[in-house]
């Protein structure tokens, strides 16, 4: 085992701890049909972290204590409608300025591309 790997696997068994528990043989056996006997820490790992998220969010849900707190959000002071109509103005001046720039970069790679073309079209008969 290489320093690099003796590291990373020391630093997940030591944040991990084992736990003994007991599950009825005829859920083992529906948890093996589905991942197999070597999947099965996988699988309760996952689902148990589902759960303990459910149950936070359901906790959550459940309380008095505000999603949404004004004081946290400063920019919306005046109104949600204001604030969405300042980011546009936003976005249109940088695409405006953006636009200014990108002319002026094309101007100064290709001097003569302002001026018109002496090449005149072919016209067809």
């Amino acid at each position: 085992m290489t320093a690099a790997s003796e590291h990373t696997y020391s630093a997940h068994v030591e944040s991990t701890q084992r736990a003994h528990i007991l599950i009825p043989s005829d859920l083992l056996r529906e948890i093996d049909a589905l991942v197999g006997p070597r999947g099965r820490s996988a699988f309760l790992l996952e689902t148990a972290r589902q759960e303990v998220r459910r149950r936070k969010l359901l906790h959550f849900l459940e309380s008095e204590q505000p999603a949404w707190r004004g004081e946290d959000h400063p920019e919306l002071q005046d109104g949600a409608a204001e604030w969405v109509r300042q980011l546009r103005r936003q976005s249109e001046r940088r695409q405006a300025g953006d636009s200014q720039d990108h002319g002026r970069s094309l101007r100064r790679r290709h001097p003569g591309s302002a001026q018109k073309s002496s090449i005149k079209p072919r016209r067809s008969k």
